[in-house]
């Protein structure tokens, strides 16, 4: 199997230099897989459009449930969209990068290691969730009780119980597709770095909402503290399988800042989708929340998981101190250095422009939203939408390389701050858009039903 493995990855590589469009001769470091820009785009490309119409349709969902009486009535349900929908960024997205370097670089060639790290990552996650579920039930509480300043218990149970249980749900069903998507594109011998975190990002935001609209609705006053009580119950027994093997075991201790600070960034999103939404006149930004969130997340996420497998392949190891430090990159070096790396985002971000217009385009032939689709507010739409990814993708660069020198694994690190950062950039430019709009006069984007 290992033969055949090398035999397919040789292959790929040979594929890919034939297909050699690229004009840059200049020398690239040795990375396993010789990657042109062709190549690139055209592996990120289909996953790349699976992810953005995972978003069309959590989207079209978050549309039609933010009229349900839940979110009606307990507002504060908006603020949790956000971050559980950022939860795929912080656990399956690390995860995804995570088995993803595990497998390039040999750790899951037998079954007896691929089996310890499929088990300890998936108890990881399920204990990372509990808790992100439970903390983004008491941001959630905070955030809406503060302007208000009335605490009504029963919500903050309510919120607690959908909360985990949504966190829970949704991890254990999107870890499962992971390890499914790594280990199949390892047997087709793709690199998993290009396909599994936009796969996790597709299906993550459509589930997740699907399951938060349908828990929330569905509970009531008897079942929320004991759904909290089982949820909470079952985290010391993810914790012992996860101490069991060593990369998890890391995690376990050192991987709660990222996850819990990202949380907390991506419900400041959440609180400025609440107040958004909650006026009439802006329920049509509902639908482009999570499109224009998730297309920004999967690209930088895509953008972090590269640069950080090709630091493993080329790098000296984690936390020694480079020769040559090197300087804060320039946003000119970051798109047009001359390594793979500034290739790589020279091609995410051509993807974005094209990309929103099919989403948008899609939303609006399938009737989504209350918001005519003026040239205007595409216009504007489209400079948010490039604003946050050209942002996000020079964080990236500066993100992964700076947590290197310092020795954290950005695996780890990188993913669940640039997703955040993507949510609120994207939430707070697109709410920005509908309020110019609105003083401009092109009162038609904001239409109710």
């Amino acid at each position: 199997l290992r033969q055949e493995e090398d035999a397919l990855l040789e292959n790929a590589s040979q594929s890919n230099e034939s297909d050699d469009t690229s004009t840059d001769q200049s020398p690239v470091p040795p990375a396993p897989l010789k990657e042109t820009s062709f190549s690139i785009g055209l592996q990120v490309l289909f996953p790349f459009l699976l992810a953005g119409f995972g978003t069309v349709a959590a989207g079209m969902v978050l549309d039609i449930v933010q009229h349900w009486t839940v979110f009606t009535e307990v507002t504060e349900v908006f603020i949790l969209v956000p971050a559980l929908l950022g939860l795929k960024g912080n656990l399956e997205m690390t995860l995804a990068s995570r088995l993803s370097t595990a497998a390039n670089i040999g750790q899951m060639d037998t079954a007896k290691d691929m089996w310890k790290m499929i088990m300890g990552n998936l108890a990881l996650i399920q204990v990372q969730a509990t808790v992100v579920g439970f903390l983004a039930s008491i941001a959630a509480v905070i955030f809406g009780w503060i302007p208000e300043g009335n605490f009504k218990m029963g919500h903050a149970i309510l919120l607690c119980a959908s909360s985990v249980a949504t966190a829970f749900i949704a991890s254990l069903l999107l870890g499962l597709i992971m390890i499914g998507v790594i280990i199949a594109s390892r047997k087709v011998g793709i690199n998993p770095d290009n396909v599994a975190t936009p796969i996790a990002a597709s299906l993550g935001d459509l589930i997740t909402l699907a399951l938060l609209a349908g828990i929330s609705t569905e509970f009531n006053d008897y079942a929320n503290p004991m759904v909290c009580a089982f949820f909470v119950a079952l985290t010391p027994i993810w914790v012992l399988i996860a101490r069991r093997t060593p990369s998890t075991r890391e995690v376990l201790y050192s991987g709660w800042e990222p996850v819990i600070i990202a949380m907390a960034i991506s419900s400041v999103g959440g609180l400025i989708l609440d107040k958004t939404v909650s006026n009439p006149n802006f329920a049509g930004m509902a639908v482009f929340t999570p499109v224009i969130n998730g297309v920004g997340g999967n690209l930088v996420a895509v953008q972090a998981s590269r640069i950080s497998t090709y630091l493993h392949m080329n790098a000296l190891p984690i936390a020694e101190p480079d020769p040559a430090p090197r300087k804060c990159p320039t946003p000119w070096s970051s798109f047009f250095g001359s390594g793979v790396n500034s290739r790589s985002a020279k091609v995410l971000f051509l993807l974005v422009a094209p990309g929103h217009l099919v989403f948008l385009y899609t939303i609006n032939s399938m009737q989504g939203g209350h918001t005519t689709l003026t040239s205007l507010f595409i216009a504007f739409y489209l400079a948010a939408a490039l604003l946050q990814v050209v942002i996000l993708l020079y964080l990236a660069d500066w993100m992964v390389n700076w947590m290197w020198r310092r020795g954290m694994n950005p695996d780890n690190f990188s993913i669940p701050y640039l997703t955040a950062l993507g949510d609120l950039l994207g939430t707070g430019f697109l709410a920005l858009c509908f309020h110019i709009l609105w003083l401009i006069g092109d009162r038609d984007t904001d239409v109710g039903d």
